[in-house]
């Protein structure tokens, strides 16, 4: 046993009490009336009731088992030596007394050896109940049935409040109900560290991963907390600081998803196995997020491990109605940038290419628009890696990262948003250089707003967030929202398009609590956020005429304070800037006007929009339809299209009269007239087409 974890010293405890099971059946048959009789515990025959009204069986004083003595003073010589005596460990975790050890090795006897099965069917006088009852676990400990502090161990003592016995059967009389021991604690006593099978869809394996400075948590560990609540940034992980604590001190950590436990049909017992698990394995349990059992406090006191500690992570502010005691408050930093690029460049390892290389690999500026967790960023390199064995080379590049970092994305926005992947570059853009150069400042700030405004503090105070937001300005199809795809596409972030349909509500305060919402989700999810149309939301505040009017303005006044708040990446798009209130712009990182093209813009627009795929007619004078006709870069688009799809229908080369054709289909659409002066030579194109 010395130096091991093995089952010697628990087989030995069963031995000592198999000495006891003997005697109680030699006791018991010397005073049967028919030991003899084949259906003996089937029925009552007359001698048994006799036997019965007799009186109850005495309860037996058992000697001091030499056995026992042997076996303790061999744990305490392998307990010296540095060996690991599981049945001790389990006494001491749980603070079992003596009576408590002498009823759980009672319960377990029949998951070490069957022959206890049928041993305990002649004791209950029942052979169809193979496990002890209380009577007789009580009796083979030589305690009076009517002990009240010995059978209070079966009732609320750390055996049952622990889990490490259940009393079965609750319709039974006290006395005659079963008892058992759950398999995982036959297990773990005989050196199986497999958690529970109940805890499969809620524990999550802990993250190894570096980060932060878990020594005043370790410190407090060290000295008796056992209850804490770490409260995290958005950046930073409360989970993997307890973890990190948990192994200075010596002791694993047992992860809970809380918003798995809470769906979990019966939350509270799989919680009390959760806390079971922890002491068992001498380590601590780590439960978050705690919104999510904020409205079943219940569960956190289910989850009391103690004196294992419980550390649970958090958003916001801990609700002391949650526990009946106080737990110790710990605030998680975010986590910087250079500490991010620091964890990214050690989980891709040699993966990247070194200075030495054609083609360095700049880590930082591939992801650094991605505000992620420490143990998000393990997991999106990960994920990149996985990306570049696709690769003839296997050459991880930035596009890599920035999957893998997009892939950490989860579906809070779904529903509330239109998800759009970026397919569309600076190339692509036909603007003047006024409008370019303010689109460029705008992935500028998202790029490098962590090191400015967290690492350098650019923004204090006020409880301001650490966001960019931008308001695009323009008529109908100059570009706005293909300009807002193109900063997405820049910092490889995906596009969030608001569905407005679900923001807006006609009951008061309900727009509030769906902006609430999508704000909240954008804040976890690494995109650009386009509100199109945004003056429909970001509207002027008005003078106060009616109760319409006020709760207008107190939906203005949040969006005020939400916005100064966000943390992420926010573009508002309108066609009427002078909708939108003054309080908004001053607000706003960057703004964009959008004007009309020119003729040089819409000629390129023209020819980009057509693009080199679909054969064009040597006719076909894109200067003149540039010069001619006044037309937005969508409109110039959809024209386009409606051309190549005339073309399609008709030999499947693009003729002057299919575009002619188009832009008088796109005037028609935009309410405008055809004059014959405004087509020229072209006009009777438009009649042999129609």
């Amino acid at each position: 046993m010395t130096g091991s974890s093995g089952p010697a010293h628990l087989l030995g405890r069963a031995a000592a009490v198999e000495e006891r099971v003997r005697l109680l059946v030699a006791e018991r048959r010397s005073t049967d009336p028919q030991p003899d009789d084949p259906f003996r515990g089937l029925y009552l025959s007359d001698d048994a009731v006799d036997r019965l009204l007799h009186g109850p069986h005495p309860t037996p004083s058992w000697p001091v088992s030499a056995r026992v003595e042997a076996l303790e003073a061999e744990a305490d010589a392998a307990e010296t030596a540095g060996g690991t005596v599981r049945l001790r460990n389990l006494t001491r975790t749980f603070g079992l007394t003596a009576l408590d050890l002498d009823l759980l090795v009672v319960a377990l006897l029949g998951d070490l050896d069957p022959r206890f099965d049928q041993l305990f069917g002649y004791l209950n006088d029942d052979v169809t109940r193979r496990r002890p009852s209380v009577a007789v676990a009580l009796a083979l400990c030589g305690v009076e049935l009517a002990d009240a502090r010995a059978r209070s161990r079966l009732t609320h003592g750390p055996l049952v409040h622990g889990g490490l016995v259940v009393v079965d059967d609750p319709d039974r009389p006290f006395l005659s109900r079963a008892l058992r021991t759950p398999d995982r604690v036959v297990a773990h006593l005989l050196g199986d560290d497999a958690p529970d099978a109940a805890l499969a869809s809620v524990l999550r394996s802990p993250t190894d991963v570096e980060w932060g400075d878990p020594a005043p948590l370790a410190r407090a560990l060290g000295r008796g907390a056992d209850l804490a609540y770490l409260r995290e940034r958005a950046t930073g992980s409360g989970a993997l600081l307890a973890a990190q604590a948990l192994r200075e001190r010596g002791r694993a950590a047992v992860v809970v998803d809380l918003e798995r436990l809470v769906a979990e049909p019966d939350a509270v017992r799989v919680a009390r196995v959760a806390a079971r698990e922890a002491r068992l394995v001498d380590g601590g349990l780590v439960a978050g997020p705690v919104e999510a059992a904020a409205g079943q406090p219940w569960l956190l006191e289910a989850l009391a491990c103690a004196p294992a500690p419980l550390l649970v992570v958090g958003h916001g502010a801990w609700d002391p109605r949650w526990t009946p005691r106080p737990p110790l408050l710990v605030d998680v930093p975010a986590s910087t940038h250079g500490e991010r690029a620091g964890l990214w460049r050690r989980s891709i390892g040699a993966a990247a290419p070194s200075t030495g290389d054609d083609h360095v690999l700049d880590v930082e500026d591939a992801v650094g628009p991605f505000r992620l967790r420490p143990e998000q960023v393990a997991r999106a390199a990960a994920s990149a890696l996985q990306q570049a064995r696709m690769e003839p080379d296997g050459r991880l590049t930035p596009e890599h990262l920035r999957a893998g970092a997009r892939a950490e994305n989860g579906s809070a926005l779904d529903g509330m948003a239109r998800r759009v992947e970026p397919a569309v570059t600076w190339q692509d853009l036909v603007l003047p250089p006024g409008p370019l150069v303010a689109l460029h400042e705008v992935a500028l700030r998202a790029r490098h707003r962590e090191r400015v405004l967290a690492d350098w503090s650019m923004r204090p105070g006020g409880g301001r967030g650490k966001g960019v937001a931008a308001l695009f300005t323009g008529d109908s199809g100059t570009g706005k929202t293909m300009s807002a795809e193109v900063i997405a596409a820049e910092l490889g972030l995906d596009l969030y398009v608001v569905n407005l349909a679900v923001v807006v509500d006609k009951y008061i305060g309900e727009t509030e609590k769906n902006l609430e919402r999508i704000f909240a989700a954008a804040a976890e999810v690494n995109g650009v956020l386009l509100f199109d149309e945004a003056d429909a939301i970001f509207g002027r505040r008005s003078e106060v005429r009616d109760s319409h009017d006020r709760y207008a303005n107190i939906e203005s006044a949040y969006l005020l304070q939400r916005m100064e708040t966000f943390d992420g990446l926010v573009i508002l798009a309108t066609n009427l800037r002078a909708n939108i209130d003054e309080a908004f712009t001053r607000r706003l990182d960057v703004l964009v006007d959008f004007p009309l093209p020119d003729p040089a813009h819409r000629l390129a627009l023209w020819d980009r929009s057509l693009g080199r795929r679909l054969p064009r007619a040597d006719g076909v004078d894109l200067e003149f339809v540039a010069r001619s006709f006044e037309l937005a870069g969508g409109a110039i688009r959809s024209a386009a299209v409606t051309a190549a799809y005339l073309a399609a229908e008709d030999g499947g080369v693009a003729t002057m009269a299919h575009v002619v054709t188009a832009v008088e289909r796109e005037y028609r659409k935009l309410g405008r007239l055809c004059l014959p002066g405004e087509f020229g030579e072209y006009w009777p194109m438009l009649h042999a087409t129609s």
